[in-house]
This record gives C-alpha cells, structure tokens and sequence, in this order.
C-alpha cells in the first residue's frame, strides 16, 4: 500500500484558521509510515503522543516558516528543537553546504573542514582547548562519560533528576526512592548493572548532593550536568548552586561534564559556561554546531582530551564524525553567531515577545509564566519559578495539550509536549513575532476558558 505524496507549492500556502485546519493529507502519511517504522516515527516525541490529532508531516521550512503537506504554513518555534537559531535554510548556510556536497558527501577521512570549524571554536570559547566531533549529542554524552571514566579510573556517575542527556543506557535513569539514589532504568534493555552505575540526585538539592558525595565520592568518576536544563520545561538554576557543583567536584576529584547540547552557543557562543563563568572539565555539544546536519561533539582541555584514542587509551570512533557537510553547515552558521551584537538583539527579540504574552496572562489573571535565557523560552502553566522537574503541575501539562492545538489551528507550531521549550531565530521577524503573539494569546483564552 503506498500513499499519494503531496509537495506544496509555497506561493499558494497560507497560515490555517479554525474553519480551514487540516490534517487529512498528514494523517494519511501517519497511518502509512506505521507499517513501516515503530509507531511511525523515529523518535517517540514526534508522534504526537502528548498533544492531540496526528502528527503534522512537513515538507519544507524557510526562515520562521514550516509548511506542511495540507498546503498550510506555520511560525515554527520548535526550529528541529533548537538548532536553527539562523532559521531554516539561511542563505549563507545552504550555499556553503552546497558547495561542499558537490565535492563529496562523505570520506571516512579528515578534511580542511574539521580544521577551519574546529579552530574557529577553539578561538573562541575559553573554556575548552581540544574538541572531537561525533554525530549526534547523545554519542557527544555517551563519549564525555567514557572519557572521564578512563580518566579517572572510577565508574559511578551522578545525574539529576529532570536532566535529559540522551538515550545513553547508564543515564536514562530515574531515583528510586530517597534523596540520592542509585539510579533505577527507565527503559526496557538496559540491565539494572548500569542504572546501579548512575546515582541520581534531585536539582537545586543541596542537601541530597552532601549525601551523595558522603556516599560515593570515591567511585564517582564524574557529575554530568545540563547547566541550562532545557529537557523537562525550562528550569533555571542559580549561578551559586552550579558554583557549588564546581568546588565538590574538585575537591572529590571527580569531573564536572556540563551537557550544553541544547545551550551551547545557544544562550552565548560560549554557552552556559560562559554565561555563569564557570569552567567544567568536560562541555558536551549538539545542535547549532551543526547548523542543522546530524552533529555532536565533546571537548575539554588538552590534558583531558590527550585520553582519547589514538593518542590516549580511551576508544571513540565513527564513520561519520566531523562529517564535511555538517562541519561545512556548521562553520557558515558559527561565522554568523560570531557578528558583534548577535546575541544581544536575539536575547532582546525573545524578552519583548514572551513579555508580551506575559503581560496579557497578566491582565486576564492565567498563571502563566513565561520564563526565557537567550532565545529559549517556555510556556510554563504555573505562576511559580520552577527548579525542578516533579513542580511541574500535571494540569498545565493537560493545558499546554490545548494550547498547542489551538495554535496549530492558527499556524503556530510548538514541539508537541508541554516539557520542551521554545526557540527563536534571527529569521524571526518582528511582523512573525508579532502574528505568534496574537494566535498564542488568542489560544490562551481558549484554553482557560
């Protein structure tokens, strides 16, 4: 059984309403691909699990824009969940990558490409001095933790609860019960002898922390962190508790890894890391460094990072690592990122707009908050400033559910879940901005009504 495919003509797509939202040609993609791939998908959060209808296959994006195969278009706030920070398909990216893949998409061999893109970053981020590319953050995690194991000698890691790294066995853990826990797995296929290896911790607990470094300080071959967590809603973390996170590690020898897949060169081109000014022993990266191909890397100092084979005996390899085109994508994005005043009006782009929202949740009395850093924000159902993952309410998940419809109905798209985060991009105009922050409010009403 084969489907008919659609391909839409952009000239003709126009934002959706109410009375003309569809996704028959969607859904019929959707019921198709089930027969060919576990749920549809290739990733759980695509299949619209979480919100309601079938998931919207689209087919093109240009700047803020995604277009669907209804022929319908939407102000894109998932940006493929964050890397598009120039927006989809920015002219001085796509011409470098077609460049490049006229003279070959892959060599399985090193190219002036690694070299320009990798001493670019190294110029300019002071906290890391050798870096390895991989191809994806989740192989950036996996390899981070191999390292500083090799490093260290140990075995055990400490985690936090609400901290997302990737599908990475020894880290998709959650706490059983108690205030540091040896970590219990949340996935099927991963033997309870690596979740044994992981001890997971609540955010922003101080307290649990002492006992976990009381207990396992001397196993504990690293602390891996997101600095900005991004995963499971927007939770902000003080400056002093990440500084806290810094001095036990050092003191108990074991390496603090900040995961900035989501928040390097997102929040700053130095990331959190440069945000808090703070120096981790190992950054692991993702998204932007790729400029929207399949990439990841990890990095730390040239001690650190002199572990790795083959000059070290710590094993990391891959076909694909430091593939040209996602290292040509991403050296075109990173020369943008590098223009004085970039981050600056990005971050000012995303303060007035969410400030906009803020304030007619404000005047109709919705607890609503919307707390941002950078140009990543996030659509919180709850008045309270929220640490931690378990001060998430429930009901404002079942919320977002709505929300999230009602804007689909009016050509806004958010990633389907009420814990993912929101992402702007310089394609973002403030005529785009200004449309979003309508169909939002418009929703919003709807929603609490």
């Amino acid at each position: 059984m084969s489907a008919t495919y659609y391909f839409c003509i952009m000239d003709k797509a126009a934002y959706p309403t109410p009375e003309t939202f569809t996704r028959a040609r969607s859904a019929e993609l959707f019921e198709e691909a089930k027969q060919y791939f576990p749920g549809g998908v290739h990733s759980p959060v695509r299949a619209f699990k979480s919100v309601y209808g079938p998931p919207v296959f689209f087919e093109r994006g240009e700047g803020c824009h995604l277009y669907d195969v209804d022929r319908q278009k939407y102000v894109d706030f998932c940006c493929s969940w964050g890397p598009l920070i120039l927006g989809h398909c920015p002219p001085a990216v796509v011409q470098r990558v077609q460049d490049t893949v006229a003279n070959g998409m892959s060599f399985g061999t090193p190219s002036p490409h690694d070299n320009l893109i990798g001493k670019l970053i190294l110029e300019h981020h002071r906290y890391i001095e050798m870096i390895r590319f991989v191809s994806s953050g989740t192989e950036a995690v996996m390899s981070a933790i191999r390292l500083a194991r090799g490093v260290t000698g140990r075995s055990k890691v400490i985690k936090f609860e609400g901290c997302y790294h990737g599908h990475v066995d020894s880290l998709l853990v959650m706490a059983g019960s108690g205030l540091a826990t040896l970590g219990v797995s949340t996935s099927a296929g991963i033997p309870e002898s690596f979740a044994q290896e992981t001890i997971v911790v609540p955010l922003a607990n101080i307290k649990a922390l002492m006992k976990a470094f009381k207990e396992h300080a001397a196993d504990t071959a690293c602390l891996i962190v997101e600095p900005v967590p991004a995963n499971n809603g927007l939770l902000f973390q003080s400056k002093s508790f990440l500084e806290y996170l810094r001095e036990q590690c050092t003191a108990h020898g074991i390496l603090l890894i900040f995961d900035e897949v989501i928040s390097g060169f997102r929040v700053g081109f130095e990331g959190a890391a440069g945000m808090f000014d703070i120096q981790p022993d190992i950054i692991t990266f993702g998204k932007i460094i790729g400029g929207g191909m399949p990439v990841g890397a990890y990095a730390a100092s040239a001690a650190i990072m002199k572990h790795v084979s083959p000059e070290g005996p710590v094993y990391q390899a891959g076909t694909l690592s430091a593939n040209p085109v996602a290292m040509a994508a991403g050296y075109a994005t990173l020369q943008e990122l590098l223009k004085p005043g970039f981050y600056e009006t990005l971050e000012q782009k995303t303060a007035q707009f969410t400030a906009g929202l803020q304030e007619h949740c404000d005047k109709k009395g919705y607890e609503m908050r919307f707390p941002h850093v950078g140009s990543i924000f996030w659509p919180s159902f709850s008045s309270k400033t929220i640490r931690r993952s378990e001060q998430i309410d429930s009901a404002g998940i079942d919320r977002f559910k709505i929300m999230h419809l009602e804007c689909l109905k009016r050509g806004v798209y958010f990633g389907p879940s009420g814990y993912e985060v929101g992402f702007i991009s310089t394609a973002h105009t403030d005529e785009d901005l200004a449309f979003a922050s309508k169909v939002i409010c418009e929703s919003l009403d709807i929603t609490f009504s």
